[in-house]
């Protein structure tokens, strides 16, 4: 069942309802009924994989009572064993039905194999719940979490406003919001939540799904082997980079949305992460909770910056690369995490030099440096996304040559009038004419410049609900040195008539856009 489906947009407010009715007569009833819903709304998508799920929650929630034992009865060794196994089956559960044909088709290139490899059908959301139950599991031999129970742990991992893409919770975030006596209907939490919800529905069903045909023949195209030009190749690699950015953040808005209508809080996971003027700040914004997972559990443990910077780089590398694999098994995620590691490597040596050469840090005070860190941080990303996107790393490269020039600079034959009798000079620079459509070449340079335009200089949605706290300990908009872009106090959003016009239209434009079998990108994660 999609976010942006109308069986969605039904099953939504009856969950709602009925959780508090329900709730209002036993407590315990309302949460059975939740997990219930939730597992009704993951089995929607495929009901064959419904008892991997079950069977994922079971195993690990009774491995976490085993390693809470043995740490009560003090056998620390027993709890390093049973923790150890407990990953190790979590990792082989995921590998099995995400990496095996990954591994199987590089080992039978490298050797010349012919080992069959089977079609694996991806469980909806594996990436993200075996994530967050590993997290778990350490959390618990770390001393950090208490077990509230069977029950509690299911709406844990079920919840079903994240549990196919995110965000990746930790237990003691969201157990201690799950009421214990009767749930109170707070009408702040239904208006906020809807609110919030279907402003990310409008992202994903007006703006990203808008934008996506504008980038996919793109890619298509370059896959199929043709070369493709410099404008065409920048059309596709900006389009699909704001397709992608409001695809995750319509989602992530609707899982806080979702979630914040049973008064449950979610953390922050996507933050304006265009505006970011370095790497280490665009990963500060970007998939926060995925980043926050990536460094406390791997990048820590791997030593972290703490043995020395070459270790530091190397450590980054590690995480990077391993977080890309995450995303899916290709060697275009892999380079897309490798090159995400150059990046931030490169990003702390700089730091490391500022600190060392007192001018170079003072040059950050001016504003067309912080402009020129903005661009280059942007074009890296971009870049990055390239390979994120592409169906194959032959494909992603034909993108880059044409970003570079090196399948030549083309201008729609149709768009000639525009020089006029200058026309003749453009091959003087290269500029050649082409058959491709002039509509369509402005139609995608105008959608790319009026979304990136809204990326970077309007409040995002947190933002503009700040005052209500819409993720769990958001500061205050107005007083916060944290929130750089945060909006006027007076624009910020209250149960007023004006906000009320905007958010009815913003909901009709998100209901009337919304079509068939358009899923949103992480999904697929």
């Amino acid at each position: 069942m999609l976010f942006n489906s109308y069986e969605f947009l039904l099953f939504l407010p009856a969950s709602i309802i009925i959780y508090y009715i329900i709730g209002r007569i036993k407590n315990y009833l309302g949460i059975i009924f939740i997990v219930l819903s939730s597992l009704f709304f993951y089995a929607w998508w495929d009901i064959r994989f419904l008892p991997l799920l079950l069977a994922s929650v079971i195993t690990n929630y009774t491995a976490g009572r085993l390693i809470d034992r043995s740490l009560s009865s003090a056998n620390a060794r027993l709890a390093d064993i049973l923790l150890s196994v407990a990953v190790a089956l979590n990792l082989c559960f995921i590998s099995a039905f995400k990496y095996s044909a990954f591994f199987i088709e590089n080992i039978n290139t490298l050797f010349g194999t012919k080992f069959f490899i089977w079609d694996v059908i991806l469980p909806l959301g594996i990436s993200f719940f075996t994530f967050e139950q590993i997290a778990y599991l350490v959390d618990i031999r770390r001393n950090r979490i208490v077990d509230a129970g069977l029950l509690r742990y299911f709406l844990f991992v079920a919840f079903f406003p994240r549990l196919v893409a995110g965000p990746i919770l930790r237990y003691n975030e969201i157990e201690p919001q799950i009421p214990d006596g009767k749930p109170a209907l707070l009408w702040e939490n239904v208006a906020v939540g809807l609110t919030i919800f279907m402003f990310g529905l409008t992202k994903k069903t007006l703006l990203a799904d808008g934008i996506a045909p504008y980038a996919s023949p793109i890619f298509a195209l370059a896959d199929s082997g043709d070369p493709v030009d410099f404008f065409t190749a920048w059309g596709g690699a900006l389009a699909y980079t704001l397709q992608l950015y409001f695809d995750f953040s319509g989602y992530s808005d609707m899982a806080i949305g979702a979630a914040r209508c049973f008064g449950i809080r979610f953390p922050l996971n996507f933050f304006s992460p265009y505006k970011a003027t370095s790497i280490i700040d665009f990963w500060h914004r970007w998939h926060i909770t995925l980043s926050r997972f990536l460094r406390d559990y791997l990048y820590i443990p791997l030593g972290g910056n703490r043995r020395g910077q070459s270790r530091r780089y190397a450590n980054l590398m590690i995480t990077m690369l391993l977080g890309g694999l995450w995303h899916g098994a290709s060697w275009t995620f892999v380079v897309w995490g490798g090159l995400h590691g150059l990046y931030l490597a490169c990003n702390h040596a700089w730091i490391a030099l500022r600190r060392r050469v007192w001018w170079l840090d003072r040059l950050h005070a001016y504003k067309v440096v912080t402009a020129l860190c903005w661009l280059v941080t942007f074009l890296a990303v971009v870049v990055g996304w390239v390979f994120f996107r592409a169906p194959s790393f032959d494909a992603a490269l034909t993108i880059l040559r044409g970003m570079i020039g090196l399948n030549g600079v083309a201008i729609p034959s149709g768009l000639a009038f525009v020089f006029g009798s200058h026309t003749m000079w453009l091959t003087e620079f290269g500029i050649t004419l082409s058959n491709r459509s002039g509509a369509a070449f402005v139609e995608t340079y105008l959608w790319v410049s009026a979304l990136l335009g809204i990326a970077l200089f309007m409040p995002n949605v947190q933002e503009l609900m700040s005052k209500w706290k819409p993720t769990i300990e958001w500061p205050d908009a107005t007083a916060s040195p944290k929130l750089s872009h945060a909006p006027e106090p007076r624009l910020l959003w209250s149960p007023l008539p004006r906000w009320a016009v905007v958010s009815a239209a913003v909901t009709i434009a998100g209901v009337l856009s919304i079509t068939r079998g358009s899923e949103f990108l992480y999904w697929q994660f």
